[in-house]
């Protein structure tokens, strides 16, 4: 059974940073590629950044580009998000997942593991 725990949500100001990590345990790790996706109130789920298998390619969405970074420690079974310059439309909960193999990675149907989400506020 494979387990994802976010942690490292909060409160922030509007242009200040926070960073998220999300620890995988249950299965090989390092073989899949990890994304971040947001969902705030009354919206759908969105794509926000993924990372491939060994951390070699990274991937944006649009809105975040330039301001948020993906990463990996494959001996840690982590993956992390740092956000900076952070803005009010950044306030969601931010769920890690894990990638099922197939399918793009901007998709949220692509991904068969899901953590339980933590709650990111940014006041203007």
């Amino acid at each position: 059974q494979v387990q994802l725990v976010e942690s490292g949500g909060g409160l922030v100001q509007a242009g200040g940073s926070l960073s998220l990590s999300c620890a995988a345990s249950g299965r090989i790790f390092r073989r899949f590629a990890m994304g971040w996706f947001r969902q705030a109130p009354g919206k759908e789920r969105e794509f926000v950044a993924a990372i491939s298998s060994s951390g070699g390619s990274t991937y944006y969405a649009d809105s975040v580009k330039g301001r948020f970074t993906i990463s990996r420690d494959n001996v840690k079974n982590t993956v992390y998000l740092q956000m900076n310059s952070m803005q009010p439309e950044d306030t969601a909960v931010y769920f890690c997942a894990m990638y099922s193999g197939s399918g793009t990675y901007y998709s949220r149907y692509n991904y068969d593991y899901w953590g339980q989400g933590t709650q990111v506020t940014v006041s203007s």
